[in-house]
């Protein structure tokens, strides 16, 4: 499989992205941000783990199979595009801004730090969403903390 998604990645203008393409690459991102301070706790895995369940419907043993290919792609990965460029081409502009909340809800659990803020600011700017429509998903996501 994994070599599969590294195929598609390399032919991204040739082929659509298949939804599980999209739910591998957003885990991985959230992977990526979870790590990008230099921690990966067991409530940053949870929340992604959250987010899975209730975004794509699957159950536990799927979501630890996508917890645990994430977890290596994210490793393997030379960068961020590979995976955002799967998830923007999956998914509509106004769902992203729920991806990039999604996010923002990650790096909130343990205080966001500067990596995590430059992290979440690069990811918006390559799925394409404002920087207005991040800070509102931003808001929303501090909201759900409380």
């Amino acid at each position: 499989m994994i070599a599969g998604l590294f195929e598609r990645l390399l032919n991204a203008g040739t082929e659509p992205a298949r939804p599980d393409d999209a739910r591998l690459a957003m885990a991985a991102l959230m992977v990526r941000l979870a790590r990008s301070d230099g921690t990966y706790s067991g409530a940053e895995r949870l929340q992604i783990e959250r987010f899975l369940a209730s975004h794509y419907d699957v159950d536990a043993p799927t979501i630890e199979g996508i917890m645990s290919e994430a977890e290596v792609q994210e490793k393997s990965a030379p960068d961020t595009v590979r995976f955002t460029r799967i998830v923007k081409d999956a998914v509509p502009y106004e769902e992203r801004t729920d991806v990039v909340e999604a996010l923002w809800r990650v790096a909130i659990l343990e205080g966001i730090d500067a990596n995590e803020r430059t992290f979440l600011r690069l990811v918006s700017n390559l799925l394409g969403v404002s920087d207005q429509d991040s800070g509102l998903a931003r808001q929303r996501a501090e909201r759900a903390a409380d």
